[in-house]
């Protein structure tokens, strides 16, 4: 937790592996889901606020405490003193003790005056995000957004013939059957949509021009397509082999570095999916970090990276070809908003269609597609 509080690296990257892995990850999670009201509860109840080992101690035992009901007030706070005893500082478990029993007391206290907080204060998420939020769906629905990112998110598995299984709770994905085989992966129903707009045929050569880490890809060439799968990122790419070794496509799909391609190599492709880099703000349960990555300026960033992947990317489009557009965002100038502005430039292409998944609609991660037809 305390890596995490100091660099912001990916969360799920820093998790250790082990036994104890998924009980790990769902505290980490839930502490970094909730940690602007775990800021203000915790606030109350110590005069300075605390920095390093001590910060990071505080949080894991106060989110034990407000948000995790499997686990014994008395746990939470045992294991967190256990823990802080192994801090060069010896005051360090004493403060914890003496902080989180404190807040075991005025508990009742602390969550009347939250009750009457500001949404963003109460659910924990920048406030310029739940504005926009609240502009866009009005306060009922927003709210109803927030509880629904604070959920701790399904895991599915997406599986060869197209259908989505949930697995239970707490169970590994390796130890479900048919992990070794490569018979499933792991995918949120959310992702049918942009894969449903491919609507890949056998055969057919499609270019997946943000693979990483390869999950439509892999549904694509399940379907019997011929795909091409890039990935600039070399960390992300490694990943993206992995997981084609492990379902069996390796020799498969192509793995390119650049949508230029290869010398000698076509780059006429029938279909063309852009699942680009986006906020992530339609999976934010999943990804409960990206909250507190999220601004308006890096949303500027985003959206003129992402027409500058898809200017790139028709450019390896035959004519008459299908471009699919998708994100895992629910915010309009990446989804509709960067649509239009693509056909003004492009008045070769058309709309086809759009769709978008609002999560407390349809209960899936939030989502956006688009298919565009090349003239």
């Amino acid at each position: 937790m305390l890596r995490w509080l100091r660099t912001k690296e990916y969360p799920a990257e820093l998790l250790p592996e082990g036994p104890d892995r998924a009980f790990v990850q769902d505290l980490v999670y839930t502490v970094i889901r909730r940690l602007r009201t775990l800021r203000r509860l915790l606030g109350v109840l110590v005069r300075q606020w605390p920095k390093g080992e001590l910060e990071a101690l505080l949080y894991v035992g106060a989110a034990q405490i407000l948000y995790m009901d499997e686990v014994p007030d008395y746990a939470a706070v045992n294991e967190t003193v256990s823990a802080a005893k192994a801090c060069p500082n010896p005051s360090v478990a004493r403060v914890v003790n003496g902080v989180l029993h404190n807040l075991i007391r005025r508990r009742a206290e602390l969550e009347g005056a939250l009750a009457s907080a500001p949404l963003e204060e109460r659910e924990s998420f920048p406030t310029e995000l739940v504005r926009r939020w609240e502009a866009r769906f009005g306060a009922a629905d927003a709210e109803r957004l927030c509880r629904w990112h604070n959920q701790p998110a399904e895991t599915f598995l997406a599986r060869r013939d197209g259908t989505f299984v949930a697995l239970e709770r707490g169970r590994r994905v390796a130890e479900f059957p048919g992990y070794a085989e490569g018979e499933f992966i792991v995918q949120d129903p959310g992702t049918a949509l942009a894969v449903s707009f491919v609507d890949a045929q056998p055969g057919e050569r499609i270019l997946d021009a943000c693979a990483a880490p390869g999950g439509k890809a892999i549904q694509l060439a399940w379907r019997g397509a011929a795909v091409t799968a890039c990935e600039v990122n070399p960390r992300r790419r490694r990943r993206l082999e992995a997981n084609l070794a492990r379902v069996g496509l390796a020799d498969k799909v192509a793995v390119v570095t650049s949508l230029d391609g290869d010398p000698g190599q076509s780059t006429a492709f029938e279909k063309v999916l852009v699942d680009a880099p986006c906020s992530n703000t339609g999976v934010l349960r999943r990804r409960p970090d990206a909250r507190w990555n999220w601004s308006a300026e890096r949303l500027a960033t985003l959206v003129k990276l992402q027409a500058e992947i898809l200017d790139r990317a028709v450019a390896c489009l035959a004519p008459g070809g299908r471009l699919v557009y998708s994100t895992c965002s629910n915010e309009p100038e990446e989804n509709l908003g960067q649509v239009e502005a693509f056909l003004e430039r492009r008045p070769d292409f058309s709309l086809v269609r759009s769709e978008e998944s609002i999560p407390f609609e349809t209960g899936h991660d939030g989502a956006f597609a688009a298919l565009l037809a090349k003239r």
